[in-house]
């Protein structure tokens, strides 16, 4: 990556152990960077909209990782939500549960919204995208079927629109990767933003 500071001794960390913002980052074209996961608590203060709810966990994320990493260091951050009809629905907490949320999603819109978050230095940025997406109605049998994959379990809203939860989307309207965990393309202009231009390798 070229740096418009001239900055080669800046670290660059990725606040998640998330196997599908790992794989955007490389995507992007990211080889050396480190993974530090974030241990803040994901809890949301209420009375927040789902934009400003992920935008509070990003940059929680992206502070608590800030505060273990050694020397000059940019943090990106991310947290995924799914909203059903006003209702926020994060990760499942067990089986019963993602098929709750899954015949909740059946048949169903709902909106994806992740909150990005850059820290470097005392300057923090975060943002937020949303993505909507349509469900096909889904039988129960699919549901169970999909759940004993083990797939749903670690996701927001208990699905991955990258793998075998492909199968039930019918519609998405604004950026895919964002289901995914990750807009690219908010994150690219925010890293402009910090002086990191991802086309220049």
């Amino acid at each position: 990556m070229q740096m418009q500071n001239g900055d080669k001794d800046l670290k660059i960390v990725l606040a998640s152990k998330s196997p599908r913002r790992r794989e955007l980052m490389e995507m992007l074209g990211f080889r050396d960077f480190l993974i530090i996961p974030s241990e803040a608590p994901e809890i949301v203060s209420p009375g927040l909209s789902p934009a400003e709810a992920v935008c509070e966990l990003s940059r929680r994320k992206a502070a608590d990782a800030a505060s273990r990493v050694e020397g000059k260091a940019l943090i990106i951050a991310a947290d995924t939500i799914v909203c059903l009809m006003g209702r926020i629905i994060g990760k499942p907490e067990s089986e019963e549960d993602a098929k709750e949320m899954l015949r909740s999603l059946s048949g169903r819109s709902h909106t994806v919204y992740t909150g990005v978050s850059i820290a470097c230095g005392s300057r923090l940025l975060a943002e937020a995208e949303s993505t909507e997406v349509s469900f096909r109605d889904i039988s129960d049998g699919e549901i169970s079927d999909y759940i004993a994959t083990g797939e749903p379990m670690d996701k927001a809203g208990a699905y991955g629109a990258q793998g075998l939860g492909a199968l039930f989307i019918k519609e998405i309207k604004g950026d895919f990767f964002n289901v995914m965990g990750l807009p690219v393309f908010r994150l690219g202009l925010m890293l402009r933003d910090f002086g990191i231009d991802v086309l220049k390798n």
